[in-house]
């Protein structure tokens, strides 16, 4: 029997678990993405963002930022109106502001993984937590993270956003100890 983490419980939870989440990733498309994503989550369980990732990536344009900052008030509307989606208008109306946000940390420093891996010195914290009741819901660099998107412009980026957002990423590796998933 496959030894994991003890949070996935659906089996897109333990897809997700076992493919992606706190392996480093590098791509900025899917960093904006997971973002995103995040950002979508709170005040839900993740397992709704899983069921809906499909919808939201087919309805966000594959997440595509140049896209996405041409979205308007009638694309919002129509955003709204799809029910595979996390229909919080403040949510959707982020998208825009987000993308228009991100972009802009591209352009000031070449992409933004370069951006996002700096707060961590370019290399993954691996903690070592013993039970899932040790990790934290937020570090001072997930605090750091936060403020800096928010002055940069960013919505819906609250520090316990930024630290989920560190772990799906991979800067931060939150595996339990005896996971098999911990190093691959």
């Amino acid at each position: 029997m496959t030894k994991r983490c003890p949070w996935p419980k659906t089996e897109l939870d333990i897809i997700y678990h076992d493919k992606e989440w706190g392996k480093p990733l590098h791509d900025d498309k899917k960093l904006f993405e997971m973002l995103i994503l995040e950002g979508m989550q709170a005040g839900l369980s993740w397992s709704t963002i899983l069921t809906k990732r499909e919808s939201m990536k087919k309805a966000f344009d594959n997440f595509d930022t140049k896209t996405i900052v041409k979205y308007d008030d009638k694309k919002v509307n129509e955003l709204m109106q799809n029910s595979n989606l996390i229909r919080n208008r403040l949510k959707l109306s982020s998208l825009k502001l987000n993308a228009e946000a991100f972009i802009k940390v591209q352009k000031e420093f070449g992409s933004f993984d370069k951006y996002i891996w700096a707060f961590v010195d370019n290399k993954p914290i691996i903690n070592n937590f013993k039970n899932i009741n040790e990790t934290p819901t937020r570090t001072e660099i997930s605090d750091k993270i936060s403020k800096d998107l928010k002055k940069r412009g960013f919505k819906f980026i609250g520090t316990t956003i930024c630290y989920a957002f560190m772990q799906a990423a991979g800067l931060t590796n939150d595996h339990m100890p005896d996971c098999e998933h911990k190093f691959k």
